[in-house]
């Protein structure tokens, strides 16, 4: 399975961005899917998930209100829209799959295969 995340850019405080992650190898529907970031100098850290059947999803507090997963099947690909970016959301972001599982994890042990990331850098 190889999952290969797109979308990341520079962009201004308050803007917009959407990232995407393809999986190959196996459908996507076979995979409960996450997002976590890491910051320069910081661990890395949950943002997220979405289950395999689509139909649980949550995100980390800190961007509950601004960050959410969603997923299309048909293409194979799980998104994370982000709104209203700020410069502390400044990280490279990190797609990962898990068996599937009803409630996805949020621990980087509980998934089984990672893409390489894509930098996102907000300006303020």
């Amino acid at each position: 399975v190889q999952l290969v995340e797109s979308g990341g850019g520079l962009v201004q405080a308050g803007a917009s961005l959407r990232l995407s992650c393809v999986v190959s190898g196996r459908a996507s529907y076979s995979y409960t899917m996450g997002w976590f970031r890491q910051a320069p100098g910081k661990e890395r850290e949950f943002v997220a998930a979405i289950s395999w059947s689509g139909g649980y999803r949550f995100s980390a507090d800190s961007v509950q209100d601004r960050f959410s997963a969603s997923r299309d099947d048909a293409m194979n690909t799980i998104y994370l829209q982000m709104n209203n970016l700020k410069p502390e959301d400044t990280a490279v972001y990190y797609c990962a799959a898990q068996s599937r599982v009803p409630i996805p994890g949020i621990r980087e042990d509980e998934y089984d295969y990672w893409g390489l990331g894509t930098q996102v850098t907000v300006s303020s």
